[in-house]
């Protein structure tokens, strides 16, 4: 199998079952990067912080990304197309179909399961960016040493942003701005 081919493939299968948005998409993520050997987790966690601070959907940046470093430019078009490409097949269905059987039982449950799903993808997703973004687990696996686990600045730094974040309406972009001139000052 090429390599864009197979590119397509596993961004395909990301379309067709991540459901939930972006960050629905980073356990696809981490196993496309185990399988392929494409990209790492650490990867992973620098390609939130790019798709975050860049316009669109963050799962078509990351795919733009990774078909990008993976096959240069037409990876570029292959990743996000395939990613996208069962949504859109989907929106159409539904949208025919949709309107006839929205007061169905069966249309009801359906999205009944799908919100829990979507919200426990997000949530592994979260703690997954969370344990590269916050620990230092190869550092407390080689010392034993717990105090060697945790990234003290990079706690803080979450802590700081997630209660300001909480008192004040701050934009998105603000905050990636200033946590990006945090990191160079203080060698995150």
């Amino acid at each position: 199998m090429t390599g864009l081919l197979r590119l397509a493939i596993e961004f395909f299968k990301t379309g067709l079952f991540a459901v939930g948005g972006g960050l629905a998409t980073l356990p696809f993520l981490y196993a496309m990067g185990e399988a392929t050997g494409w990209f790492t987790a650490q990867d992973v966690a620098n390609m939130i912080a790019i798709s975050e601070s860049t316009p669109g959907p963050m799962g078509v940046n990351m795919a733009t990304y990774v078909g990008f470093n993976s096959f240069g430019i037409l990876g570029s078009l292959v990743g996000p197309l395939a990613l996208v490409f069962p949504s859109v097949v989907i929106i159409v269905i539904i949208s025919k179909i949709l309107s006839k059987f929205k007061e169905s039982k069966l249309v009801q449950d359906v999205f009944y399961g799908l919100r829990p799903a979507s919200t426990g993808l997000i949530i592994a997703a979260g703690l997954g960016v969370a344990k590269i973004a916050l620990l230092y687990v190869d550092n407390f696996i080689d010392t034993g040493n717990i105090f060697n686990l945790f990234n003290y600045k990079a706690i803080i730094l979450a802590a700081v942003i997630f209660f300001v974040m909480r008192k004040k309406d701050l934009h998105p972009i603000l905050v990636v701005v200033i946590s990006a001139v945090i990191g160079i000052l203080f060698k995150f």
